[in-house]
């Protein structure tokens, strides 16, 4: 396996801050007791009120005295405007872009940068699948209209976290910003402990060169025994992830997958990803979707193991986006995440095979013709994973 890889560390602390109006308060408040260094790393970026809130805060904190570094996906950031990029500038904020967009790059456009992490002073980060826009967080409002979670945590562990950032941080002034150094770390996956308490391990992915992230899942799935939960918001997963969830469910395991329903940033990949229900289902795995609003969650519970972070598992993101999961074993975190699963259980509609047999003509006809574009996508980018 290309890359360095994390280990697992003990005597952390994590706490499951479940959507915007949770999260960015505690994302704020940290900024706002910064002492030192704030380090921020994000996808999406878009002017509005969540982002006028947000760099209001880390604005205040260079002016004073605070060192703060923003890594922004350049394509992501592309609604941030002007006005909100210069005063990050103005008040002494490191602001840089990540793969800038190019008609010479050609289809080196494709690589992103996924990761939505902060970082402060090395002693605190939050870890997520959030973005700076006002669909995760209006501040004026006391709901969201994307439904996300993000990961607090103290401890040891935030000290890999800042040693991944820093990493990406050089690597950002390469031409090829997506191909950091290799020189710190563990030569091969580590093993997942048998048991745990505030254990914690950073998984990531580089683009084309490093999946570890991918195989902690595909580890987990196929050793699990009793359950296996996964939610993502673009179902698209890899050939590897697809065969371990059929096998999982046909040896009796708990196999159920939480994925968005009709309120979509997306529909095409939605319509593409129903390509891969009727195999799921008939193999025993029960397939639940999202009604309230947007699902854009990205969190997995198999047994006791818990992953969260900015992946899909899907092979578009692992061929062409950095990405970043916290992997935890800790009974308080465990429990949350259980908890939020089956409040999210609870509000979706179980699809199984006779509700899929009645779907509409319409949605047959585009789950054919999106669930072709991404077979012909695959045969063209990438390779079965």
């Amino acid at each position: 396996m290309a890359g360095p890889i994390f280990p697992w560390r003990p005597d952390n602390h994590f706490e499951l801050l479940v959507d915007g109006p949770v999260f960015f308060p505690r994302m704020l408040a940290a900024i706002a007791g910064a002492q030192e260094h704030i380090d921020l790393e994000l996808y999406l970026v878009e002017s509005g009120r969540c982002a006028e809130v947000v760099i209001q805060a880390l604005a205040e904190a260079a002016q004073r005295g605070v060192m703060v570094r923003c890594l922004f996906d350049h394509y992501g950031s592309l609604a941030l405007g002007a006005e909100h990029r210069q005063r990050l500038i103005d008040a002494g904020v490191v602001l840089r872009w990540y793969n800038p967009i190019s008609l010479r790059r050609g289809t080196r456009n494709l690589f992103r940068d996924h990761r939505k992490l902060l970082i402060v002073d090395q002693q605190w980060a939050a870890v997520g699948g959030t973005g700076l826009t006002d669909q995760f967080w209006h501040p004026d409002q006391d709901s969201s209209e994307w439904h996300e979670v993000m990961v607090q945590m103290e401890g040891p562990l935030v000290a890999d976290w800042q040693m991944l950032f820093d990493r990406q941080w050089r690597a950002n002034l390469r031409r090829t910003a997506w191909r950091p150094a290799m020189h710190f770390g563990l030569p091969r996956l580590p093993r997942v402990p048998a048991t745990g308490d505030g254990l914690g391990r950073v998984a990531y992915a580089d683009a084309r060169q490093h999946r570890d992230i991918l195989r902690a899942l595909v580890r987990a799935i196929n050793s699990g025994q009793r359950r296996i939960w996964l939610a993502t918001p673009y179902f698209l997963p890899t050939w590897k992830v697809r065969r371990s969830l059929r096998r999982a469910a046909q040896r009796g395991v708990d196999v159920r997958l939480l994925l968005t329903g009709p309120r979509t940033d997306h529909p095409s990949v939605r319509y593409a990803g129903h390509n891969y229900y009727p195999r799921l289902l008939k193999a025993g795995v029960t397939i639940f979707e999202y009604q309230p609003c947007f699902s854009h969650l990205k969190m997995v519970l198999v047994d006791d193991w818990v992953s969260i972070g900015s992946c899909n598992f899907d092979h578009w993101n692992l061929r062409f986006n950095l990405e970043a999961n916290v992997e935890v074993l800790d009974p308080s975190m465990t429990l949350a995440v259980e908890r939020s699963f089956e409040r999210d259980f609870a509000a979706s509609l179980e699809i199984d095979i006779a509700r899929w047999r009645r779907r509409p003509l319409w949605g047959r006809v585009q789950q054919r013709l999106f669930g072709w574009l991404d077979r012909l996508t695959i045969a063209v980018f990438g390779r079965r994973q």
